[in-house]
């Protein structure tokens, strides 16, 4: 498997996002080479999906956080090729809605996290409300009791979502967070892309070009997010977004990485059930 220390951020240290590549690096192999690693991956993820399924002790969470066009859907949908859909959910987070609102900020991602055996992929997160509610300081315009919106809001959160993640950790729940770290250059040409390609069309949002004009507040509140809220437990990965079938690999080694060490396998009966089934199988050959 691929060393994956060079992408990991634990906490241990202060990161500084420039320092990560959104190119692939030291890559031997060839794009082709590549894919198949991956559709062997998916492989081997489908199988341990399969036995945490069946065995019912932990779920996981992964957390995809990118930049508009970073490919997080993309991603999203290669990802889910071959799993078991009985296991797993997808959930996306837009602006919330006022019933969201109303509640406090992890309350429409907390009721999402599956039960035991189960995983449920993020697009995007509770991360969006120390992001985009960071850069436009979203969180003064809410109707909130006053003193929850003086002082450090967003140093609060970052404590919270810490706290929140070690309590889901804690209750057999693995989180594992990813940044897909787009080039402001590729985003560009993305978004081009979404213009002129009409099958593409749908997927373009003139909202998107206007967040470009906050790129450099949008990095340093990733930077900030990810030095503030990663954990051993629970672990950020910045991964080179540029090239998604390099991006789409990595993903798959840190799912087969997750999933490998928790080791699941499918449940042992009972003596007496297994001597059960050995008669109802006599008895199904009998006939």
């Amino acid at each position: 498997m691929t060393d994956l220390k060079n992408y990991t951020v634990t906490g241990e240290r202060k990161i500084q996002l420039e320092s990560f590549s959104t190119v692939p690096e030291n890559v031997q192999d060839s794009k082709e080479d590549y894919l198949e690693k991956t559709r062997k991956n998916q492989e081997k993820i489908a199988q341990l999906q399969d036995m945490m399924y069946a065995e019912g002790k932990e779920s996981v969470v992964l957390i995809l956080q990118a930049m508009d066009a970073g490919g997080k859907d993309s991603t999203i949908k290669h990802l889910m090729s071959g799993l078991n859909p009985q296991g797993i959910d997808v959930y996306s987070y837009k602006a919330p809605n006022a019933e969201e609102l109303a509640r406090d900020y992890l309350w429409r991602a907390s009721k999402n996290f599956p039960a035991r055996g189960k995983m449920a992929i993020f697009n995007r997160s509770y991360y969006e409300d120390v992001l985009i509610v960071k850069v436009h300081e979203l969180y003064k315009t809410y109707n909130m009791a006053q003193r929850c919106l003086q002082g450090d809001v967003i140093g609060r959160r970052y404590r919270e979502i810490r706290n929140f993640e070690e309590y889901q950790y804690n209750n057999s729940c693995r989180i594992i967070k990813i940044f897909l770290h787009l080039s402001k250059e590729e985003q560009k040409k993305r978004f081009l892309e979404r213009i002129e390609l009409k099958m593409k069309n749908w997927k373009f949002s003139s909202a998107d070009v206007k967040e470009r004009r906050y790129w450099d507040a949008y990095q340093s509140a990733y930077e900030d997010a990810v030095n503030a809220t990663a954990t051993k437990e629970a672990p950020w990965y910045v991964l080179p977004a540029d090239k998604k079938w390099y991006t789409r690999y990595l993903v798959s080694e840190i799912l087969l990485n997750t999933l490998m060490h928790m080791d699941p396998h499918y449940p042992q009966l009972p003596k007496t059930e297994q001597d059960e089934l050995l008669i109802q199988k006599e008895i199904l050959l009998s006939e």
